[in-house]
């Protein structure tokens, strides 16, 4: 189901967390719960991963994760805004020390000349370390904008731990 390079790529984000004393939980929009299927595919992730949030709709990332409704307004979901909200949001529930999220278009529709298709913003927060956040525009078909965003997440991720 995953690649060599992305098992290995969440196994080295695994040792990091662990490394830190970090527990992760993640909010995933475009991924549709991705991310977390490949953490939870990683033998010992229990040790660093707490919980996934999959909020696809603007009312779920609302009612699971707090998102301000006049925030959705203003920036629109693909935002890094609202990635940044989604990240505090998820950081705020359970037992995790870190939170990343992901929300975006993977297409085929849905894009915009302003926001076109590939278009993914990221956010990653934490109770010790700065908040960051980015947006990609990546190419390709549904799946591989997907895979794509599930690996800068997680790079997003080493690169905050390190």
């Amino acid at each position: 189901m995953f690649s060599p390079e992305l098992k290995a790529l969440s196994q080295e984000v695994g040792a990091l967390l662990l490394a830190k004393k970090h527990v992760l939980t993640l909010a995933e929009s475009c991924t549709g719960g991705l991310i977390s299927a490949l953490i939870t595919n990683t033998a010992g992730s229990s040790a660093w991963f707490d919980s996934g949030w999959v909020s696809y709709s603007n009312q779920a990332k609302q009612d699971l994760l707090k998102v301000k409704e006049i925030t959705l307004m203003q920036y629109g979901a693909v935002s890094e805004k609202v990635a940044m909200e989604m990240a505090i949001g998820a950081l705020q529930q359970g037992r995790a020390t870190i939170a990343a999220s992901v929300t975006g278009i993977a297409g085929p529709e849905g894009g915009t000349p302003a926001k076109p298709v590939g278009t993914v913003c990221f956010a990653w927060t934490s109770n010790d370390l700065p908040s960051i956040s980015k947006t990609y525009l990546f190419q390709g078909n549904r799946e591989q904008i997907r895979e794509q965003s599930t690996i800068a997440l997680l790079f997003g991720l080493k690169e905050l731990l390190s």
